[in-house]
């Protein structure tokens, strides 16, 4: 860049930023999905006010896997599983199809989440809000300029969750001072749900959301490191802003003595809050969770697929869209097959210690990253985020034997 004038310098690096955050909320809302919420309302019931230390713990390893993950890919100009293809010939393949497969599965469930929304919102019946939602899906593969419209999306609805919670937040004024206090200072410490919101923020296809769009942006290369560290953290940070927001609403409504609905946690939480207008808003942020993590599911899953042959990568865009109809006709038709989900739960538990082990093993590898060193405080902080997520999926795998009783 030493011969382009200042003001070009300038351009670029806005945009590589605007880049770098629209990569940034990919990734944060593939996380918020229709999972994020419920989970996040149902241990907010269990655990009250210790949640806030739950919740900071899960932030500081959600950061360690995801730096570690983004900045290999980063440095190395490669998609995730062509980095454990070189680590290991073969593991690519089979880190593609155990995506592929998650994220199937949880599409499912994010499609039958935007039909929920809908019908919440405007009452329409639940199949006709899943063919609705998936066409927005879609439309957004059909621009000339995906890229762009895919970050575009993701930035706008997810500034509006988390504005749109902060209001019912707001409004059950919960007491802030005891969860800012629980949170370093908790009367109870709970492990699994730490392992269980670190998987379903950075586990499966989650961490590589953004990354991926990095390499399809061409955004790669030491001259751009501090950039990706600056936007790894800010994916994180930006999750976590909607996980505490949606805790503190969550935290007012039971903290003043209500229980939550059993068949639907957060939809109670925000009636309770604000009547009519709070299960209204709801039904937006469900939405918004849902529709956002279908684009980041199929975009993701299928950036996965786009080594294994030149179908894939000739046509990518038409296989996204055809994982959006795929995963829309499965809800249509059968609804949301248990068994599938069970076992796709089990194997995306699994995921994440293989991924990020495979990156850190990577960025020890000259042939991979060059003369890059990874700091060894990063390294050492991947290396536990890793020791956890192999129990979380040691914890995952027991969901397996539902499937044979």
């Amino acid at each position: 860049m030493a011969n382009i004038p200042a003001s070009n310098k300038t351009a670029l690096v806005k945009s590589n930023w605007n880049v770098l955050l629209g990569a940034a909320f990919l990734m944060a809302t593939s996380a918020i999905g229709p999972g994020f919420i419920t989970q996040t309302a149902v241990f907010t019931e269990k655990y009250l006010a210790n949640f806030a230390f739950i919740i900071m713990a899960s932030v500081v390893l959600d950061i360690g896997a995801q730096m570690n993950v983004w900045r290999v890919i980063a440095i190395s100009g490669m998609r995730g599983q062509d980095v454990a293809n070189k680590v290991l010939p073969g593991l690519g393949y089979f880190v593609a199809f155990l995506v592929a497969l998650g994220g199937l599965a949880f599409n499912i469930g994010n499609i039958g989440g935007a039909s929920l929304g809908i019908n919440v919102l405007l009452g329409i019946d639940p199949i006709m809000g899943a063919v609705i939602s998936a066409m927005i899906g879609i439309f957004i593969f059909l621009n000339k300029e995906m890229g762009k419209a895919m970050d575009t999306f993701a930035k706008a609805l997810g500034g509006v969750m988390i504005l749109l919670t902060l209001y019912v937040a707001i409004i059950t004024k919960p007491p802030v001072g005891e969860a800012f206090i629980r949170t370093f200072l908790p009367t109870e410490v709970a492990f699994l749900p730490i392992l269980t919101l670190l998987g379903g923020t950075v586990g499966g296809y989650i961490t590589f959301a953004g990354g991926h769009r990095l390499i399809d942006a061409g955004i790669t290369g030491m001259e751009n490191l501090k950039e990706v560290t600056k936007g790894s953290v800010t994916g994180i940070i930006i999750a976590s802003i909607m996980r505490i927001v949606l805790f503190l609403a969550v935290l007012g409504v039971v903290a003043a003595g209500h229980k939550l609905d059993p068949a639907n946690p957060p939809a109670s939480a925000f009636k309770i809050a604000a009547g009519d207008i709070g299960y209204k808003v709801f039904g937006i942020v469900l939405w918004s969770a849902a529709i956002t993590s279908v684009v980041g599911a199929a975009y993701t899953s299928v950036s996965f697929l786009r080594s294994l042959h030149k179908t894939f990568e000739n046509n990518y865009k038409w296989w996204i869209i055809a994982f959006i109809v795929a995963s829309t006709g499965i809800f249509v038709t059968i609804g949301r097959p248990v068994k599938l989900l069970i076992l796709a739960g089990a194997l995306n538990g699994l995921i994440l210690p293989i991924t990020l082990g495979t990156m850190l093993i990577a960025s020890k590898r000259k042939d991979i990253v060059g003369d890059y060193q990874q700091p060894t405080w990063l390294l050492l902080f991947g290396i536990f985020v890793v020791i956890f997520a192999i129990y979380a999926g040691g914890v995952s795998l027991q969901g397996m034997a539902a499937l044979f009783k």
